[in-house]
């Protein structure tokens, strides 16, 4: 049936434009060729960067023709963008932020999300060639428990570039998705290449110095166009490689009260409701991630007004990971121990207090997790590019796109360790790590051990579309061109989890296991006094223990079985949009107003636990399936209008309604909590799209060539955006092997506002130097208050600037830039919300051109070498992480 529907949509469409043009047949032939009219009545035109300086003129060029407001990034040889994945170049735009991570995964040296205007990264819609591509992770969080809408730039390395823009107001002809704005990554096609046969490519290595390892980066391009222009192909290939390690002091439970009536608030009256810490973590993080793929295009013109294209890409990313966090486990005793005398409360913090060791009380907890992780993103699409006439053009697709994040085996040891050792905890707000220490045996013969198994988690993200595209020109009037089309698609997001292991002896084998010790200087440069000399078994010895003594059990999707039925959701979304686009234009001003018409239908299917008349059960308990249907119709308008108030100086208005729909996660996932805090997350089926009414004024002046200086001001009111609140859900646990009770976050509608501004100044100086800077105020809140009584958004820093320096002669290139966000809403820990730190990072990069067909670059990530910094409120920290810096020299060949 709706298939049906799309296909009469798109023949009502047709016959639209169809009889548009038999009335233009009738009209006296315009000055205009169509070739022209096209070209003019498009957004803006493709940018070929020769260079710093060329890159940046042209750059300005189609910013100050674009008929909304947008930003540009581009590149013409492979792997010369100033960065090394999408993310890292756009975070220089203004208006745009980056951050290291989709989930609960803490920070990372390299850009993973990307967020406009102070907003949540799920906000903001990322397309590939103005079509959707699914995406997936690699952390096993973001594989189920939050699973969003944003796209992983991991997955994106800059060799896939051509140009990027980021429309930051919207136009009815714009997929529907992004709230705040759109990112489309524009691909180079075949039919574009001037020359015959071309070759590129670039063979190099990185260096982190964290991890001391070097790692290859190769990418090649073979385009091939025949004489007569008619026909062409290209190929793609990257294969990437890079080792990572992480050096942190993690608190990841968070700080927790100790009980009013427990003995310790007894015998204290003062400590009760006094936050603790629930556990203080060194931790090590060690990762290899591995990133293969490529992009085949080809492109055939049957006849001068058909084009025929077909378009394939894939990333496919290895990222094993070994993560190990040695933790001083105050929940195991600060509600049941007193502290010493000398202790110290600030501000309703116990921080300081030292723990004299009690007989067969375990201070510490180690816990040791392996895992061998995946994440895969792809995209086919067949396009027709159809000039029907001197007045009517169209452009139709089919595509699919698919992604899958996968963490195949999780090989898990949870040790407890200083028996009776005692403890002691000193802290220093969020400007440095907590002193903490603990007594007793804490090497490798310590007593205890847990394992939870070993569980296959997926994600797997599907979507197939098809789309009709219209333009019918005008010959007079301010009338200029109308766009109209429809786009159907089909979304489906799933979280599995069908089989595992159940441990068995696993503690024997590991008994004389081979173990391996922290690094030396291990996160030296976060300060702190903690332990760091810290043993972990290798991670053969902890697979080879783990596999050899765990049943495997697969295809049992009964009581004795591992299927984790609360650990997974589907979430299929239909939608069909019919848009109509009135462009006008007149001696000094042009403008666009359009509608889009969604109709989206969602089916949510899930799980709850019900140990009453439960539908399924396994080991990890009951539960009962629960469906959910939505219906989502809406008409968005859009607006937008520039005036040249003269030859240097542009005004630009617009006004539109955009929506998001939930995230995945948010919409699907049952409740799931972790053993050791008690804490976790669970979705509402019920939840509403935002949508929000956007309003957006800039004015620029481009006072010279290269030269912009531009000032803007937007807002952005929301209605139904998501926020959290918390609830006590009862959940099973696996180490206990009961229910338990656990505070659960759970996603809510709410209202919030955004409004900003925007500042950007460029300048050449002189014939070889440059600078440019730019700075974002954003200002957010909602109408949701979270626990610790605030009213701030998800992923909103009030400020952020870029900064940067540039010299360029025809030999030589240099450029240095800093960019900075200040802290930020992250999302809930133990129940309670948590930020991000201000943040900077300092880059740069060299360049040298050997010959016309070589030449040499040298890019330098993170210099500064900063230090990620996580928090509770002023006085309770969260996590420290340091990453270290990375270097990238490569060889670039054009032939």
């Amino acid at each position: 049936m709706q298939l049906h529907k799309t296909l009469l949509s798109i023949g009502i469409l047709a016959a639209l434009g169809a009889a548009g043009n038999a009335m233009a047949q009738d009209a006296q032939p315009t000055q205009q060729q169509p070739a022209k009219q096209a070209q003019k009545a498009g957004d803006l035109d493709q940018i070929v960067v020769t260079g710093i300086r060329g890159s940046q003129e042209k750059s300005l060029d189609s910013k100050r023709n674009a008929k909304s407001h947008i930003e540009v990034v581009t590149a013409e040889d492979v792997g010369k963008l100033p960065a090394h994945n999408v993310a890292d170049t756009l975070q220089r735009l203004p208006g745009v932020n980056i951050s290291s991570s989709s989930a609960d995964e803490g920070g990372f040296d390299e850009a993973d999300r990307v967020s406009l205007r102070g907003t949540a990264p799920s906000l903001t819609q990322t397309m590939i060639d103005g079509h959707s591509v699914a995406s997936a992770d690699w952390f096993v969080l973001s594989q189920g428990g939050n699973m969003g809408r944003s796209v992983s730039y991991t997955l994106l390395p800059s060799e896939l570039v051509y140009s990027v823009e980021v429309n930051k107001t919207s136009q009815a002809k714009l997929v529907d998705g992004g709230t705040t704005g759109t990112v489309n990554i524009i691909t180079r096609k075949p039919l574009q290449f001037a020359k015959g046969i071309t070759g590129e490519g670039s063979i190099g290595a990185v260096y982190s110095d964290q991890a001391k390892k070097y790692d290859p980066q190769l990418s090649a391009l073979f385009n091939y166009k025949n004489n007569a222009g008619n026909f062409a192909f290209m190929v793609q290939a990257f294969e990437q490689k890079r080792h990572l390690s992480r050096q942190a002091q993690e608190l990841p439970g968070g700080f927790a009260q100790i009980s009013p009536t427990s003995a310790v608030a007894t015998a204290h009256p003062d400590l009760a409701n006094v936050y603790y810490p629930s556990l203080l973590g060194s931790t090590l993080f060690e990762q290899e991630r591995d990133r293969r793929g490529g992009l085949i295009s080809l492109q055939v013109k049957t006849s001068d007004s058909f084009t025929l294209g077909v378009n394939g890409f894939v990333s496919n990313m290895k990222a094993n990971n070994y993560n190990r966090n040695y933790m001083l486990w105050g929940g195991n005793f600060a509600n049941t121990q007193s502290p010493d005398a000398g202790y110290v409360v600030q501000n309703g913090v116990l921080t300081k207090a030292n723990y004299t060791g009690q007989a067969g009380t375990a201070y510490a907890v180690y816990d040791m997790i392996y895992r061998e992780a995946t994440a895969k993103s792809g995209y086919f699409t067949i396009d027709g590019d159809w000039q029907a006439s001197e007045n009517l053009s169209a452009k139709f697709q089919l595509g699919s796109s698919w992604g899958q994040g996968e963490t195949a085996r999780q090989f898990i040891a949870e040790v407890t360790s200083a028996i009776g050792g005692g403890a002691s905890w000193q802290t220093h707000g969020t400007g440095s790590p907590v002193d903490w220490s603990v007594g007793g045996n804490t090497g490798p013969a310590a007593t205890g051990f847990g394992t939870w198994g070993n569980q296959e988690v997926k994600a797997i993200d599907r979507e197939k579309w098809a789309t009709a595209d219209f333009t019918r020109y005008f010959n007079s009037g301010a009338f200029n061109s109308l766009d109209f089309g429809v786009r159907m698609a089909g979304h489906s997001r799933r979280a599995v989890s069908p089989e595992g292991a159940s441990p068995g002896n696993i503690a024997a084998a590991l008994a004389n296991a081979a173990v391996d010790y922290y690094p030396g200087g291990f996160a030296s440069n976060i300060g702190g006094t903690f332990p760091r000399n810290i043993w972990y078994y290798t991670p053969d010895a902890l697979k080879n223990a783990i596999l050899n003594n765990s049943t495997w059990l697969s295809n049992n999707d009964g009581p004795n079985g591992r299927h984790n039925y609360g650990g997974e959701f589907t979430v299929r979304e239909k939608s069909t949009a019919l848009y109509a686009q009135a462009n006008f234009e007149g001696a000094h001003w042009n403008g666009n107003f359009g509608l889009r018409s969604v109709n989206i239908k969602q089916s949510i299917y899930t799980y709850f636990a019900d140990t009453v008349n439960p539908d399924v059960s396994s080991l990890f308990g009951s539960w009962k399936r629960v469906y959910q249907t939505n219906k989502i119709n809406r008409i968005l308008p859009s607006a937008n209008f520039k005036y040249d108030l003269t030859d240097s100086l542009v005004l630009r208005l617009a006004g539109s309604q955009t929506q998001t729909l939930p995230d995945y996660s948010a919409l699907g996932a049952s409740s799931w909590g972790s053993d050791l805090d008690k804490t976790g997350g669970g979705g509402n089926p019920k939840l509403k799209p935002v949508l929000s009414t956007n309003f957006d004024a800039n004015l620029e002046w481009y006072f010279m060539p290269r030269g912009l200086l531009s000032a803007g001001v937007y807002s952005m009111n929301m209605k139904d955006y998501v926020a959290y609140g918390t609830q006590t859900q009862m959940l099973f646990s696996e180490l206990t092997h009961q229910l338990e009770a656990y505070q659960i976050a759970m996603p809510i509608n709410a209202n919030a506002k955004v409004k900003g501004v925007e500042l950007v100044y460029e300048q050449p100086i002189g014939k070889n130097f440059g600078v440019n800077a730019n700075y974002t105020y954003a200002d957010g809140s909602s109408s949701h208050t979270w626990a610790d009584g605030s009213h701030n958004l998800l992923g909103t820093s009030k400020n952020t600037y870029n900064v940067g320096a540039y010299f360029e002669n025809d030999t030589f290139g240099a450029r240095v830039s800093y960019t900075r966000r200040s802290s930020f809403l992250i999302g809930l820990k133990a129940a309670n919300p948590y930020y991000q730190d201000s943040f900077g990072t300092l880059s740069a990069s060299l360049s040298y051109k050997a010959t016309k067909w070589l030449s040499i670059s040298l890019d330098a990530l993170n210099l500064n070498d900063p230090v990620i910094k996580y928090y509770q409120t002023a006085t309770i920290p969260t996590s420290f992480y340091s990453n270290g810096r990375q270097y990238y020299l490569n060889l670039h060949f054009k032939f």
